[in-house]
């Protein structure tokens, strides 16, 4: 079985991601290039990335009008993203012509709710009831419009594994035993997400800010 962790990469120079990877490589299964990377450092950025020869996951959660979001899948052909995320909440024909013009071997996964955001936060911005709900709907919708999974925090993904058996889940903001959970709400450890469905565990300051990013990715490694 590859390994699920995927190293979040949303450190500010390009030279200090390239040699976290390269530290790291052997105890994760791919690297996370969020926003932050992706406007720092464009397609330059990515392509130094991909020649550590780990696969490469854009979390650039896409969301505008259809036709724009297909523009922009199509625009990243080149870099030849293994996983790419777009906001569920785009709706059915967003997400629809997203995969259509996602490459062959592009997994395309909907956000469902952000792991910064908690229950009192969706009623804040006039969303009815609970986390669980709102994860529930839109992974039904992205089942429906024909992605590849979605993206979803630990709380959540037994239940969406359970409605989705043969879905790619991704789950961001785990924290191992004993780690301090920062601005995220909704958090587990990444065993229990992994023993839950998740396809893919997206850990970030865990490992990059540790005082030894490799004996941490080593340590979480040998947790599941």
């Amino acid at each position: 079985m590859s390994n699920p962790i995927y190293l979040a990469l949303d450190v500010p120079r390009l030279r200090d991601a390239v040699a976290l990877a390269e530290k790291v490589k052997a105890h994760v299964g791919g690297v996370k290039l969020g926003l932050e990377f992706f406007n720092a450092h464009g397609a330059h950025g990515v392509h130094m990335l991909a020649q550590i020869g780990l696969p490469i996951f854009l979390d650039l959660k896409l969301h505008d009008i259809p036709n724009t979001v297909a523009g922009a899948m199509q625009a990243i052909h080149v870099l030849e993203p293994a996983i790419v995320t777009i906001h569920a909440c785009g709706g059915i024909a967003m997400m629809e012509d997203a995969k259509a013009a996602a490459g062959e071997n592009t997994k395309v996964v909907g956000v469902t709710m952000l792991t910064s955001l908690d229950e009192q936060d969706l009623s804040r911005m006039g969303f009815p009831g609970t986390p669980h709900d709102y994860v529930m709907r839109l992974t039904e919708a992205a089942h429906t419009a024909g992605l590849d999974g979605v993206v979803c925090s630990g709380q959540e993904i037994k239940s969406v594994h359970d409605q989705w058996k043969d879905g790619y889940f991704v789950v961001p903001g785990l924290r191992p035993e004993g780690s301090e959970i920062g601005d995220q709400k909704r958090v587990v450890t990444p065993r229990q997400a992994r023993d839950d469905g998740a396809s893919v565990l997206v850990i970030g300051r865990p490992i990059s800010r540790a005082e030894d990013p490799e004996a941490a990715a080593r340590a979480i490694e040998a947790t599941l």
